[in-house]
């Protein structure tokens, strides 16, 4: 099978690995103008995480991940209001930021990626797709997987422009990573968060003498500001805390990640020879958290289904991927059919899953940056009757995607 994998990131990567160990041919092609280091901080987990120590990358995460000992909310003036402390025994759990994620994946992906580049057009026949990239270049490949993010420009050329697929969910967020030992230190291993109402900044330190910030505000509308850093600062300068430090140095895009908060919801998956992974079809939106999982299931899921169709069994989920034995070029070599039954069993494994945790993320955001004191209140008791024994792992539970059955 060849393949073109269009976006880098984590689901894109995750399916590169797979199809390569099965044989396939794969080139990567990514819009950034080069590997998006830092991010923000995720819990990796569930589903995800089965898939990645299926992989055998399970010893690398934890020599990436930063130790979480306490998540508390604090007032405008740092002042804490709640807190829960993060037990060390929560193993399934792995706190990391989303570039060292990523990073880890790369480090494993053969395909080199031809970064500055997206697809310019696409045209089908019954055996293939022709695919021009923006480099000039032209391909000729059995499928085009479309793992390019919520602002998928696959999904542009093939399904239709983004407002049929955007659902905004009322906030704008932003993150970026400073350098600061003296503030590392202030924070700690503990996941801080000040909250004012329809407003959240959140704090963590990280290796290196890093901080890892991230800003959530509720906005009437999606457009973007012309000049994020200045808006941060316009929205966020008056609190207290560290904020008007970290808030003077903040960097200009793409330093800064700044955009609106938003699901993706799309009635197909796939067209043919093209089909949609990760954020590009399954956005669950930042605060709902599983995003990370979510895309490495659904690579893993994906991957399986194209098994069923070269070598007519679906058993990539043997075990053999744990330690890369699975190169024997059956993708490579097999006479590809129709790829339509399995694009559309992987998107009836994957999308009631990703719509639950789509949902879960709609109730959980209105809590992250509450709209008034009330609901901060309330949210603070919540937080503290989950400090109670047995009580923290119910939390956990909670928002657990449930998607464990994906990964076979």
């Amino acid at each position: 099978m060849k393949a073109i994998v269009c976006g880098a990131g984590i689901a894109g990567l995750t399916v590169a690995w797979h199809l390569e160990r099965a044989g396939g041919e794969v080139e990567l092609v990514e819009h950034a103008p080069a590997f998006r280091e830092g991010g923000y901080m995720i819990d990796f987990y569930g589903p995800g995480l089965e898939v990645a120590e299926r992989m055998g990358l399970r010893p690398r995460l934890e020599e990436v991940r930063h130790p979480v000992h306490e998540i508390g909310f604090l007032d405008r003036d740092g002042r804490q209001t709640s807190r829960l402390a993060v037990k060390a025994g929560f193993a399934g759990v792995i706190s990391l930021l989303r570039g060292d994620l990523a990073r880890v994946l790369a480090e494993e992906v053969r395909a080199p990626v031809r970064y500055s580049t997206t697809v310019a057009a696409v045209r089908q026949d019954g055996g293939g797709a022709e695919v021009d990239l923006t480099d000039g270049t032209r391909h000729e490949v059995d499928l085009l997987i479309g793992a390019d993010g919520v602002h998928s420009r696959v999904r542009e050329l093939v399904f239709g422009p983004a407002d049929r697929f955007v659902r905004y969910l009322g906030h704008h967020v932003a993150a970026y990573v400073l350098h600061d030992e003296d503030l590392g230190r202030r924070v700690g291993t503990r996941y801080r968060m000040l909250t004012e109402p329809g407003l959240m900044a959140g704090a963590y330190a990280v290796r290196g003498g890093g901080l890892a910030l991230l800003f959530l505000s509720r906005e009437p509308g999606p457009a973007l500001p012309d000049d994020p850093a200045g808006f941060l600062r316009q929205r966020f300068g008056h609190l207290g805390w560290i904020l008007p430090e970290v808030l003077d140095r903040c960097p200009r895009p793409p330093a800064l990640y700044y955009d609106q908060v938003t699901q993706i919801e799309a009635g197909r998956w796939s067209n043919g020879r093209v089909v949609l992974l990760g954020d590009s079809c399954q956005a669950v939106s930042l605060f709902a958290g599983h995003g990370a999982s979510l895309a490495m299931a659904a690579a893993r899921t994906l991957a399986d289904e194209l098994g069923t169709v070269a070598l007519g069994t679906g058993e990539l989920g043997t075990g053999e991927l744990g330690t890369g034995e699975l190169g024997t070029g059956e993708l490579g070599t097999a006479t590809l059919g129709d790829l339509s039954p399995a694009l559309a069993r992987y998107a009836a494994r994957m999308r009631p899953v990703a719509a639950r945790v789509q949902a879960s993320g709609r109730r959980f955001l209105p809590w992250m940056a509450p709209s008034g004191r009330l609901r901060m209140a309330t949210r603070d008791l919540l937080l503290r009757l989950a400090s109670l024994p047995g009580a923290d792992r119910l939390f956990m539970d909670a928002f657990s995607p449930g998607g464990h059955h994906l990964v076979r």
